[in-house]
């Protein structure tokens, strides 16, 4: 079972080539490689999720070169989890490109959307910083070419600010990484948790300097506030079959921090131990508001829903800025849910948007469209899951967010933030969903346009059936989340596996 642990490396590593060689004459076989890709690295996902859930911490050395020395990849509960969410929603994604014919709008959308599949699998799991670096660099580069997918003047304009943010971010982690590298020789993070809490008091300086560098970059892919003016714009720009994609990239930037705070910059790091204290929970708390407040004042389904995952960073961030292992646990259901939801929001739109002619996806009021009462059902279920409202796993999100945070200090500001930002939320969908869905009259002529299927609504609502499910499983979901915030909050565990007993 070990070796498997490279496989959602490899599949998309080979996948994307090949659908890249086959698509211009075996476009059905490149389509078929494409989906039975996403089906395997799903399969590999649950398979490596249930490994995981004897709560042991597993590393594959690449080449036999044991760590610190070399590239390891490692599997535990965190990992594990992001992979199966991961799968889930690049099947999700892919089966609605397919469906809509999305995916032919360019020559190569099935192949950076493997090397993004690629890219956020490598990050996940490895063990080590550089590598880290490096998958996020591969991931971008994906990024990048299916947010211009299909082209358009809107896109290209965004596309350079995308591209020119992500470089300073590319440039200031390679900054943290020397440094760290400086003062430790080595950047195994296993490793440095170890040697961080042996650093004298005249690199503490130092080490601070790399934490909050490091810690700003990962905010920078979170679209932390006020790093986050990149975000509306872009997702808002490109297809929402991507941006859906995109959904869990700003949660990439979350699972960062989660990953190497509480193990390298812990309560043994001196100077930097819980180096986001300071500001990461006032950030947080401002857009979580912040990005509700886009919602209510968004012209388009698309910006609403870019809006809306920033909302929900920000409302994930709160939880995970006091680093208890009660508030992370709730962050961690919250999480896979919130991606959920997001993606959802943009395949609701692209729904609507494909039904609505010249209206396009504009919040303006409009004649009926075909199949407008499944799409405005569908943005209702979407939207309850967005805001946190019942029945759905956001409003169970929210309550572990509001029960764990009790108490603990800046728990005022996370229950004031919440509300607010759940009102406003209410406010900015109510008002959307009746001038979009219910604000034209019932015997206005519906707009004409090409028949589409009704598979299209497929996607959609099998992301909000996953939200449902969650809700129904709750119990199993949350004593999961909670496995796994004990196993993040022991670093000592997750160095000995990979290093061994320390000596």
């Amino acid at each position: 079972m070990l070796d498997l642990l490279i496989a959602p490396i490899v599949v998309p590593a080979l996948v994307a080539p090949l659908t890249l060689l086959l698509m211009r004459r075996r476009r059905v076989f490149s389509l078929y490689l494409s989906l039975g890709g996403c089906v395997a690295l799903l399969a590999v996902a649950i398979a490596l999720f249930a490994t995981a859930q004897d709560d042991a911490v597993r590393s594959y050395a690449l080449g036999a070169w044991p760590a610190p020395f070399g590239i390891v990849l490692v599997l535990d509960r965190l990992a594990a989890t992001m992979l199966v969410l991961t799968a889930v929603l690049a099947l999700v994604v892919l089966a609605h490109a397919v469906v809509t014919a999305a995916d032919r709008k360019g020559w190569h959308f099935h192949p950076m959307f493997h090397f993004q599949l690629l890219g956020l699998n490598g990050a996940f799991l490895t063990g080590d910083l550089f590598n880290l670096f490096v998958f996020f660099e591969v991931l971008l580069i994906a990024s990048y070419g299916l947010m211009l997918h299909s082209q358009g003047a809107q896109r290209l304009k965004a596309g350079v600010a995308y591209v020119v943010i992500n470089i300073t971010g590319s440039a200031l982690f390679l900054v943290a990484l020397g440094l760290l590298y400086g003062l430790t020789s080595t950047l195994n993070m296993a490793d440095l948790s170890r040697k961080v809490a042996l650093l004298g008091a005249g690199d503490q300086g130092l080490l601070r300097v790399a934490g909050l560098l490091l810690v700003t970059v990962f905010a920078l892919k979170a679209a932390v506030v006020p790093l986050h003016l990149w975000l509306p714009r872009t997702y808002g720009a490109t297809r929402p079959v991507v941006a859906a994609l995109f959904a869990i990239m700003t949660k990439l930037g979350v699972y960062a921090m989660i990953r190497t705070v509480p193990l390298i910059f812990g309560a043994r790091a001196g100077a930097a131990a819980w180096i986001t204290a300071p500001f990461l929970l006032p950030a947080a708390a401002v857009g979580a508001i912040l990005g509700f407040v886009g919602a209510l004042t968004a012209r388009g389904l698309r910006e609403q829903a870019a809006f809306a995952v920033l909302a929900s960073t920000g409302t994930l961030l709160m939880a995970v800025s006091r680093w208890q292992q009660a508030t992370l646990a709730a962050s961690l259901y919250y999480l896979v849910q919130a991606t959920l939801a997001g993606a959802a929001l943009f395949l609701v739109a692209d729904v609507t948007l494909r039904r609505r002619g010249q209206y396009a996806d504009a919040i303006v009021p409009g004649p009926r469209f075909a199949g407008q009462d499944a799409a405005g059902l569908l943005y209702l279920a979407a939207a309850v899951a967005v805001v946190g409202l019942p029945p759905l796993a956001g409003f169970v999100g929210k309550l572990l967010i509001l029960d764990a945070s009790f108490g603990v200090p800046g728990w005022q500001v996370i229950w004031a933030s919440l509300l607010i930002a759940t009102l406003i939320g209410t406010l900015a969908f109510s008002r959307a969903g009746s001038t979009l869905f219910w604000a034209a009259p019932a015997d206005a002529d519906a707009i004409a346009g090409h028949r589409r299927s009704p598979l299209e609504f497929a996607a959609p609502l099998a992301l909000l059936a996953t939200s449902a499910l969650l809700t129904i499983a709750a119990g199993w979901a949350t004593a999961q989340a909670e496995a796994t915030a004990r196993q993040i909050m022991a670093p000592a565990r997750y160095a000995a596996a990979i290093l061994g007993p320390a000596r």
